[in-house]
C-alpha cells in the first residue's frame, strides 16, 4: 500500500507535464494555416519551443504538488503512528 502511494505521488510530475504539453499542442492550429507556407517551418519550431515550455511548467507544477502531497501524507502517517504508540503506552 505504501509503495503504491509513493509510486502515484512520484508519477504526478510526469502526468502534469504531459498533460500541459498535450493541452498546448492540441489547442493550437497548424502553423501553415496561421502564417502561410513560407514561414511554416520557422513557426513549427517556435511552436515546439512553447510546447516544451508548457511541459516544463506542468512538470514543475506536478513537482510542487507532489512535494506538498507527500509531506502531508507523511505527516498524517507519523501522527497515526504516534497515536498508536501513545495508546499502547496508556493501556499498558
Amino acid at each position: 500500500m505504501i509503495l503504491l502511494r509513493h509510486f502515484f505521488v512520484a508519477l504526478l510530475p510526469l502526468v502534469f507535464g504531459l498533460g500541459a504539453s498535450w493541452g498546448f499542442a492540441f489547442s493550437q492550429n497548424k502553423c501553415g494555416r496561421l502564417v502561410g507556407p513560407i514561414f511554416a517551418p520557422k513557426c513549427h519550431w517556435i511552436q515546439l519551443e512553447y510546447q516544451l515550455g508548457f511541459q516544463m511548467a506542468g512538470t514543475l507544477l506536478g513537482c510542487l504538488i507532489a512535494i506538498f502531497l507527500g509531506a502531508w501524507l507523511e505527516r498524517r502517517s507519523r501522527r497515526r503512528v504516534e497515536r498508536a504508540t501513545l495508546n499502547q503506552g496508556a493501556s499498558a
